[in-house]
C-alpha cells in the first residue's frame, strides 16, 4: 500500500462536508465587504518567495529544478503571488483593489496539531490606501470573517511597527536580528543581547496599553485608526510587541488568536507592508491579511463547535424490472434541484432499503409497477417507517415539503 506524504492529509467526505461549509462561510464575508477573489497558481519561480522572504526560505520550501532547469517551488504562502499577479496585471485598475483568495500552500515544515506541510489560507489585499479608516475596516474584516465562522473566543492584538522602531531607535538597539528575536517572542536571547537598562525599557514600553503615554506622532495616527475600529464595534487589545522581521513591513500589524490552541493559538496575522517595488511595481500603500483554514477548523473542534449536517439525498429504489422508470424519476428530481441517489446495484427491495438506512438516507422514492401503472410511486419515511402513495407529477414538490 502506497501511503501519503507525511504532513499531508486526505478528507473524507463527512471533513469535506464540514471544510466546505466553512469555505463558503469566509467567502460570503470577504464578497460582503466588496472584495472581488483572485487565484495564482500552485508553482511560482522560486525567486518570488526569496525576494520577499529571504534567502532562508528555500530551506522550508518545496522546490525543484524543471526539465529546462528553471527553479520553481510550489508555493509557501499566497502574498507575494497575488502581488506578482498585480504587478503583472492590475497596475492601472482604479483604487482601491479589493482581492481576495483560498488556496492550498506548501512548507517542509515538522507536522504538528494544526500545521501541516500542505495546508489551506484564506487572505486578502487591500491596495491603493493607507488612510486610517481603510485599515480598520480591514481589521474588521478579518475579525467578522473568523465571528462568521462560528468561533466564540478570539483575542484581536493590534500594534505599530513604526512605534516600535522609534522606541528601540531611541534606545540604540534596533537591529536585524532584534526584530527577529522580538518577531518570535525569544524575550530570553533577547534578554542577552541586550543592556539590562535596555531590556528593562523595552519590556515596559510593549506593556503599554494608552496611547496617550506614547509621544511619538506615529501613536497618534494609530489612535484614528482604532477609533474608527471602535465606530465597528471590534474589540481588540494593544500590543506593542507584536513585530516582522523583514523591513518591507511598516506601520500597522495585528493578530488573531484562538485561546483554546494553546501555543499555536494564532490564526490571522496582517499588517501594511511595501512589497510591491520588491517585485517591479510602483510604490503603492498596501495592507492585508492571511488566515489559517485548517488551523480555524481545530479552533472550532476545540470549543466544541458541531457543524450542522447537511441533508442526506433521497434515495430511488425500483422494484423488479423499473429501472428504466426509476432512472427518470431521479432525473425528474434533480431537475428540481433534489439531491437524489439510486440504486445501482440491482439490489431487491430489501436490501435497497437497508443500504438507504446504513447510509443515513431518510427518504426512499419506491418505484413498483403497480403503483406506476396508476402513475404514482411509493415514498417512504425510513425514520417514521411511513409510507405515502405519490402522483409522479406532484412528487418534487411532496419531496420538498417532506423535508422542510
Amino acid at each position: 500500500m502506497i501511503d501519503k506524504p507525511r504532513g499531508t492529509r486526505d478528507f473524507l467526505p463527512e471533513q469535506m462536508e464540514k471544510r466546505k461549509r466553512l469555505e463558503q462561510r469566509m467567502r460570503a464575508v470577504f464578497e460582503c465587504y466588496g472584495y472581488e477573489e483572485v487565484a495564482t497558481p500552485t508553482i511560482e519561480h522560486l525567486d518570488l518567495f526569496t525576494l520577499k522572504s529571504g534567502e532562508g526560505i528555500i530551506e522550508e520550501t518545496y522546490s525543484f529544478e524543471d526539465k529546462a532547469g528553471r527553479k520553481l517551488a510550489l508555493r509557501p504562502e499566497l502574498t507575494a503571488p497575488v502581488m506578482r499577479m498585480y504587478v503583472a496585471s492590475l497596475q492601472m485598475e482604479a483604487k482601491p483593489l479589493k482581492l481576495y483568495y483560498f488556496g492550498n500552500c506548501f512548507r517542509y515544515d515538522r507536522p504538528q496539531k494544526g500545521r501541516y506541510r500542505e495546508f489551506w489560507q484564506f487572505g486578502c489585499e487591500l491596495i491603493g490606501t493607507e488612510r486610517p479608516e481603510g485599515i480598520a475596516e480591514l481589521i474588521a474584516l478579518a475579525y467578522e470573517v473568523l465571528k462568521e465562522s462560528g468561533l466564540r473566543h478570539l483575542i484581536l492584538r493590534i500594534g505599530n511597527l513604526d512605534i516600535l522602531r522609534r522606541f528601540l531607535d531611541g534606545i540604540g538597539a534596533r537591529d536585524a536580528e532584534i526584530m527577529r528575536l522580538i518577531d518570535k517572542k525569544d524575550f530570553d536571547e533577547l534578554r542577552n543581547r541586550m543592556a539590562e537598562k535596555d531590556f528593562d525599557e523595552f519590556m515596559k514600553f510593549i506593556s503599554i496599553k494608552n496611547l496617550d503615554d506614547i509621544p511619538y506622532e506615529e501613536a497618534r495616527d494609530m489612535k484614528e485608526m482604532l477609533s474608527f475600529l471602535e465606530e465597528l464595534s471590534v474589540p481588540y487589545n494593544i500590543d506593542l510587541s507584536i513585530a516582522r522581521g523583514l523591513d518591507y513591513y511598516i506601520g500597522t500589524v495585528f493578530e488573531i488568536d484562538a485561546p483554546k490552541l494553546g501555543a499555536e493559538k494564532q490564526l490571522c496575522g496582517g499588517g501594511t507592508y511595501n512589497l510591491v517595488p520588491l517585485l517591479g511595481g510602483k510604490k503603492i500603500p498596501t495592507s492585508g491579511f492571511a488566515i489559517g483554514f485548517d488551523r480555524a477548523l481545530v479552533a472550532l473542534e476545540a470549543e466544541g463547535y458541531a457543524f450542522e449536517e447537511s441533508a442526506k439525498p433521497v434515495y430511488v429504489a425500483p422494484m423488479q424490472d423499473m429501472v428504466s422508470e426509476a432512472l427518470r424519476v431521479a432525473k425528474t428530481l434533480r431537475k428540481n434541484g433534489i439531491k437524489t441517489d439510486i440504486d445501482l446495484m440491482g439490489r431487491n427491495m430489501k436490501k435497497s432499503l437497508d443500504y438507504a438506512d446504513r447510509r443515513g438516507m431518510n427518504t426512499v422514492v419506491i418505484v413498483a409497477p403497480d403503483e406506476w401503472q396508476k402513475g404514482n410511486v411509493v415514498v417512504k419515511d425510513m425514520q417514521k417507517g411511513e409510507q405515502h402513495e405519490v402522483a409522479r407529477g406532484d412528487l418534487p414538490s411532496f419531496l420538498k415539503k417532506f423535508h422542510s
